[in-house]
């Protein structure tokens, strides 16, 4: 499947004007709750901590337009997603190479003004709003207008701004990897502003290395141990050393530490009123499309019913209550948990580490297109409809010439070369999701 192109569509460019202390992020086509529209209007008011904020937004625009296997830059950049979610404004990017989730969460506190609508879009940031950020400074506060009205109303010349961009594959497919592989996170360690600024200037330049919490902070290992976060490419950490500056903390985020294989990360640098999180691949030239974590939750029989189901009770929500969406909904807590991730497949809901909860936004892309990127799910089904799956007896499976273990309470096994190489670290294998399918169709107790 080819890439497609994404086409923003900006009534005029974003701008900053620095002696009328105004900021205007000018928005695309995007989603409120009355549905699509064609240039939303989100936020109106006072941007309470404008350096740092600035600050930020170079450094999501940095990661949307870095390859980082070969650090350098493309030619081209897309936007970054913004939401809002009522009581915070939420913008996102991800790298060039799919390897790197940047998010800035602008919170309740940093921002002092009305919100016009809930809903998500994308926002202009080009080239010369980026230089006019960096000359942000002090603790001045700005005006912020996210859309249109009648503040940059006299800035508007009727000309419409066109974008097309490259919309690989890999990078939608990263969108519904991240947040499932987030949810399994765990805060690891917290440092105080010394020792986070300290840190992250002294990290070496390339590696999989081990971070270990060491009294307040953080030593660098080769070897991973109990409470270690994997730091794949410490040199993807590069885009917070702008922010050092105005940071207050790190924390740290990862999974529970098992085996020698390296994990996926998150750095979520604080700042005042505000948090910019970087969530890392396992490995610098592997990006989170490839990662499998959304397959065994896609697999499900009712999982397509249940997401409409769940879908059709959001209401750009900043933090989704799972048990009550059960209540709401009549599923069960299992049900809901994979509704959220068909849900997030079509980039309707992230999740938020800081805060272990998903949030509701909705991407201005094709969800069935990204459904359809899902390679290892349909050779599976194709496994079941050709009949290859056989039973021989509890918990034990031949796919074609494959062997496959379903124990309860152990990770499934397989002895195919996917399996082999990975051992479940990439999501299952074709043969798994297979032999799972037909167990949940015959009730094959595994």
């Amino acid at each position: 499947m080819s890439d497609a192109q994404i086409a923003y569509s900006y009534s005029r460019a974003s701008e900053l004007d620095l002696a009328a202390g105004l900021l205007g992020l000018s928005t695309s086509g995007g989603f409120t709750p009355s549905g699509l529209v064609a240039r939303p209007h989100f936020f109106s008011g006072v941007l309470t901590n404008a350096a740092p904020a600035a600050a930020a937004l170079i450094g999501l625009a940095d990661v949307a337009k870095t390859r980082y296997y070969e650090l350098r830059a493309v030619t081209f950049m897309r936007d970054p997603v913004v939401t809002c979610n009522g009581d915070r404004l939420r913008f996102e990017s991800f790298s060039a190479c799919g390897g790197v989730y940047a998010r800035l969460d602008v919170l309740q506190q940093a921002l002092d003004g009305d919100v016009v609508e809930v809903g998500t879009t994308n926002v202009d940031v080009n080239v010369p709003l980026r230089k006019a950020l960096a000359r942000v400074g002090g603790n001045d506060p700005l005006h912020l207008a996210v859309g249109d009205d009648e503040v940059v109303a006299t800035t508007l010349d009727g000309a419409v701004v066109e974008k097309k961009v490259p919309l690989p594959e890999r990078w939608l497919r990263g969108f519904a990897e991240v947040q499932v592989i987030a949810s399994r996170f765990d805060l690891r360690a917290s440092l105080g502003r010394a020792e986070a600024v300290k840190f992250v200037r002294d990290l070496p330049k390339r590696g999989v290395l081990w971070a270990v919490p060491a009294g307040r902070s953080l030593r660098l290992t080769a070897r991973p141990a109990p409470g270690a976060v994997c730091l794949a490419g410490p040199e993807r950490l590069a885009v917070l050393a702008p922010l050092l500056r105005f940071a207050t903390g790190l924390r740290v985020y990862g999974p529970v530490v098992e085996g020698t294989l390296p994990r996926a990360s998150a750095w979520e640098l604080e700042l005042p009123g505000m948090r910019f999180t970087l969530t890392l691949s396992p490995e610098l030239r592997r990006g989170f499309s490839g990662e499998g974590a959304v397959l065994d939750d896609l697999s499900g029989d009712t999982v397509a019913d249940d997401a409409d189901l769940v879908g059709a009770l959001l209401r750009f929500e900043p933090r989704l209550d799972a048990d009550l969406l059960a209540e709401q909904s009549g599923l069960t807590r299992a049900r809901v948990g994979a509704a959220l991730t068909r849900l997030g497949t079509g980039g309707r809901v992230g999740y938020d580490v800081a805060e272990a909860a998903h949030f509701h936004r909705e991407l201005p892309y094709d969800a069935g297109r990204v459904l359809a990127m899902n390679p290892r799910l349909k050779s599976a089904l194709d496994l079941v409809e050709q009949g290859a799956v056989r039973f021989t007896g509890p918990g034990a499976a031949q796919v074609n010439e494959r062997t496959v273990r379903l124990t309860p309470g152990s990770p499934p096994t397989c002895t195919c070369p996917w399996w082999i190489d990975y051992r479940g670290s990439r999501g299952p294998c074709k043969h798994v999701l297979a032999a799972q399918k037909v167990a949940s169709l015959v009730e094959v107790t595994a």
